[in-house]
Parts: C-alpha cells; sequence; structure tokens
C-alpha cells in the first residue's frame, strides 16, 4: 500500500467504514442508483462516483433535445436522492483504474478502498471505428449532447429563414436519424411532429414542407429487437408523419453537410444523428480476458467478474448469458434494475456467509413511441400499438422517473403539449465565453 501512496493520496472527507462493509459503485445510471437505494445500511457504507452529479433519465433524453422537455425535468441529483443516508456519499470524478489484487480504485481525485466494487459504467455511442462519422455525427446520450442537438435544431430554423439559397436552405432542413432502434423512431417522429406543430407557429415564413425527416437502418426492418406485428406498426406510423424510411442500408461516412450511404447514395443534410450502435464503458486494470469485442464485462451468473469474489458488474456494460439469452441481455433499463436489486441482496447475503442467487432476466416487455397517440408495445404475449400503447407507455415512463416533483413537472408539460399542440420550452442557450477567448 506504501508504494501506491506515494503515487496519489486516498479521496478526502470520505469517513471510516468501519464495522460496515464498504460497497463503492461506479455509475448512478439505472443499476447504479438502484443498487445504492436497495442496499442495507446497516451493513454496507456506499461509495457513489459519476462524472455528473445527477442521475439523467435516458429514455426521455429525445424530448430534451426537441424542445419537449426541459432538462431539469429528467434528473435527479444524487445528494438530494440520499439527504437523510449518512452512510451514503458522493463523488463527482471519474475512475481511471481498479487494482484488485489491493481493493483499490483509483480516480482523477485520489483513490479509495473498496470491499466490493461494482462496474455501473452503462455504455456509450459506437461508431464502429468510422471517425469521420464520431467527428461530425451528433450523439444522444446524455443531458449536454441533448442540449448541444436541441440547439442545433433550432440554429437550423433560424438560418434557414436567413439563407437566400435554396439548395442551403433543403440542407438545414434536411434530419437524418442513424439507427431504427426505440431512440432513433422516437427523435424521427418527435422532429416529424416539430414539422407539423411547431415550424408553422414559430417560423410561418418558411414552407414546412421543405422540412425532411429520413431514418436509416441497416436491418431489414425498423425496431429490430421487437415483434414483426410492431415492427409492421413503426413503420405504418412512421409513412403517416411522412418520414422517410430507409432500411437494409449502411452510413459509410458523414463530413458535415453530405451522409454517404452503403448502396452509393448520398444525402444533403446539416442535421445528422447517430443513434446505430452502443458499446459498454469499460475500466483499466479489469482483465482482457474477460472483456468482450463490445467492450461489455463478461460476469457470471452472480454478475461476479471471473476469479475476483469483489468485483461485480451490472447493467449495459457487463455480458451475462443464459440459455434464452445465448448473446447476453437485451441492454435496456429493465435488465440493469433486476440485475441491481438481486445484486444488494446477494451481497448482504455474502456479508451473512450465505449462498448467493443466480440473476434470471424477467422480460416484462419493450415499448416505443412513436408520435402523438401513436406508440408500439410488445407485453408478454400481447403487440399491439396506437393509442392504447401510447397512454401505456407514458404511465410506464412517467412512474420510472426519480422524484414525484419531476413526474408532476412532466405530466403538466405532456398535458399542456398534448391540448395545445404547442411547447414553449425552443430556447437557445449557449455558454458564455469570456473575453479575450
Amino acid at each position: 500500500m506504501s508504494a501506491f501512496k506515494d503515487i496519489m493520496e486516498e479521496i478526502k472527507n470520505i469517513p471510516a467504514s468501519g464495522k460496515l462493509k464498504r460497497v463503492v459503485i461506479i455509475g448512478g445510471g439505472f443499476a447504479g442508483l438502484k443498487l445504492a437505494r436497495k442496499l442495507n445500511k446497516r451493513f454496507f457504507q456506499v461509495i457513489l462516483i459519476d462524472r455528473f452529479n445527477y442521475h439523467q433519465f435516458q429514455p426521455l433524453l429525445y424530448q430534451v433535445a426537441t424542445a419537449g422537455l426541459e432538462p431539469s425535468s429528467i434528473v435527479f441529483p444524487f445528494r438530494k436522492v440520499f439527504q437523510k443516508t449518512s452512510s451514503f456519499h458522493f463523488r463527482l470524478c471519474n475512475a481511471t483504474r481498479v487494482i484488485p489484487e489491493e481493493h483499490i480504485l483509483e480516480t482523477d481525485i485520489g483513490y479509495i478502498r473498496y470491499d466490493y466494487l461494482v462496474v455501473a459504467t452503462g455504455c456509450d455511442t459506437n461508431f464502429f471505428g468510422n471517425t469521420m462519422l464520431r467527428d461530425n455525427a451528433m450523439t444522444l446520450k446524455s443531458i449536454p449532447e441533448a442540449l448541444y442537438i436541441r440547439n442545433h435544431i433550432l440554429h437550423s430554423f433560424e438560418s434557414a429563414l436567413s439563407t437566400q439559397n435554396d439548395a442551403e436552405v433543403d440542407e438545414l432542413l434536411h434530419f437524418v436519424i442513424v439507427g431504427g432502434g426505440p431512440t432513433g423512431v422516437e427523435l424521427a417522429g418527435a422532429l416529424a411532429e416539430m414539422r407539423k406543430y411547431v415550424l408553422p407557429k414559430d417560423y410561418p415564413e418558411l414552407d414546412n414542407t421543405r422540412m425532411k425527416v429520413t431514418i436509416i437502418d441497416a436491418a431489414s426492418k425498423l425496431l429490430g429487437t421487437m415483434s414483426e406485428k410492431s415492427s409492421e406498426n413503426a413503420l405504418r406510423f412512421m409513412k403517416k408523419l411522412s418520414v422517410e424510411v430507409i432500411t437494409d442500408c449502411t452510413v459509410k461516412g458523414y463530413d458535415g453537410s453530405l451522409v454517404e450511404l452503403g448502396n452509393g447514395e448520398k444525402i444533403r443534410s446539416a442535421n445528422v444523428f447517430w443513434v446505430a450502435g452502443i458499446t459498454g464503458n469499460s475500466l483499466n486494470g479489469i482483465p482482457q480476458e474477460v472483456l468482450t469485442r463490445g467492450c461489455r464485462i463478461e460476469v457470471d451468473s452472480f454478475n461476479r467478474i471471473k476469479d475476483d469474489r469483489s468485483v461485480f458488474a451490472i447493467g449495459d456494460t457487463c455480458l451475462m448469458t443464459e440459455e434464452k439469452y445465448p448473446k447476453g441481455h437485451p441492454q435496456v433499463a429493465q435488465v440493469a434494475i433486476q440485475q441491481a436489486k438481486l445484486l444488494a441482496s446477494n451481497l448482504e447475503k455474502d456479508v451473512k456467509g450465505k449462498a448467493l442467487k443466480p440473476f434470471h432476466y424477467a422480460d416484462r416487455g419493450s415499448m416505443a413511441t412513436v408520435g402523438r397517440n401513436l406508440a408500439v408495445a410488445d407485453l408478454y404475449f400481447l403487440h399491439f400499438g396506437g393509442l392504447p400503447a401510447w397512454m401505456i407507455w407514458l404511465f410506464v415512463h412517467l412512474m420510472a422517473i426519480v422524484g414525484a416533483k419531476n413526474r408532476l413537472f412532466i405530466f403538466l408539460n405532456w398535458m399542456w403539449s398534448y391540448f395545445t399542440f404547442d411547447q414553449s420550452l425552443r430556447l437557445l442557450i449557449s455558454t458564455k465565453e469570456k473575453s479575450g477567448e
């Protein structure tokens, strides 16, 4: 330990755990937050670290990006959640390396000892090695990215209103979404509704019919992980909203104004959103033999990393196989939440010397919204769409939001938008630059 102390100091002001076992959780997404809330405080001291000081509800990021919700509605500060929990501590930092043999996690503000380490770092956007797409396409994985997209969309409208060049107007008003999963479908639907309801009111000088929304996917259908019926419904709803759908087609590159498709076609657009793939967020020090090509961490049925009883991985960043899921569980919130709940129970069992319970995913279905009164749902053996699916989608997402105040604000926003066909959140917000910069 002394050699390590010479390199970095221990994170200050974190009290000793005493008789409690210390659980260090990296990441406050669905998995990390649920685990921190479920751990028995009579047995554990919980240290949560994250690069943001809040939990963000990722399924509604697209509504922030399209000015349907304010970012404050879908975030909740960690310190607010655990105000009355003395055994909980949060630190704003980045994890840089784990040293398993020393039971030490290194961060950019110091190191911390642990009894149990839980990697719940979620996933990031996967560009499959294409640096041109990485440098020029917009992504939607965080509140800062959602606000950047909101600004970019509104700037495109303003610029289209000012330019005299027709070709440039068409480029500014063409929105291309790469990826036909739930995020891509929901973003495409929201943009189509902006064309229908927002442009005629806010920009009456613009011909709203010139705004185009295109969704591109390499698979043969939209919502590839859902049922055939839901995929067909989604395609029908896209056509109803006048969204152009291109399937069985890859995107080779994007230079900021020109999208190059795998079939040789080219599309001019100033707004390209990449939601086509995800990759796990791993951590230096994790054995290379447990890392998959997608940077997911292979774990056993108890979410433990191979040959280490003190390091676990849960949520999108881990890969666990079952007979029903030979390629791993889907990277969705329900898997993360269920793994977190079981791990909280298993860690208590481990402290008490009891046998751990293996994880088995209970699939409760999946849903995606396309637009006003339009959604698709796969719930057990039921596959349906339209208004009933949309209402269930609203209820499920509303109940999943952290904080009663946030639920109330979102509900009021949704109701106001539904009855007025409008929303007053279309603000261009930029950071102020210091003089001389």
